[in-house]
């Protein structure tokens, strides 16, 4: 299966646009969110996906974004600030990410497959023992060579970046 992996979308619709659509070219069943959506409209872009999201600090309309995960139905879910997940028998912490000492502690105890964060708008892919640790990149107040989103393949266990700006 092939997971897409997306952060710090803060309304831009035209990147949300084209990962989605680059998340489709690759594959993608689910999609996991690492937060910073910013307004709930923004969850609609993700329909044609299985959406997992979890808050960022700038996720301030709480229950509307809850309402509109609801509105996705099946098994899209928003988390509140940690998501525990597992799909294809890897296991996924998620979470925004606002204190590397925390995504740091978490990839460091080796529980997890993967522990994917955001908020610091450097995308990033690092081995921590058995775990990989990913930041997706962002798609605002980044560098061109952040604007990217991932694709996890869980058969291969690889993780694959993409520019939204391609």
């Amino acid at each position: 299966m092939n997971i897409g992996i997306i952060s710090d979308t803060h309304d831009n619709v035209a990147a949300i646009e084209r990962a989605t659509e680059i998340f489709a070219e690759e594959g993608v069943e689910l999609v996991v969110h690492c937060g910073d959506f910013v307004a709930p409209l923004m969850v609609d872009y993700f329909d044609e996906f299985e959406l997992h999201g979890v808050l960022g600090n700038n996720d301030g309309d709480v229950a509307n974004l809850r309402a509109a995960f609801d509105s996705l139905g099946g098994e899209s879910e928003l988390h509140g600030r940690f998501a525990s997940l597992e799909f294809d028998g890897l296991s996924f912490a998620v979470l925004h990410g606002e204190h590397l000492e925390e995504v740091e502690a978490i990839a460091a105890g080796e529980t997890y497959d993967f522990v994917c964060y955001g908020h610091h708008h450097e995308r990033e892919l690092s081995e921590e023992g058995r775990t990989t640790v990913l930041n997706p990149g962002a798609h605002v107040l980044a560098a061109d060579e952040d604007r990217t989103v991932a694709v996890v393949d869980t058969r291969t266990e690889s993780v694959q970046f993409r520019s939204v700006l391609e």
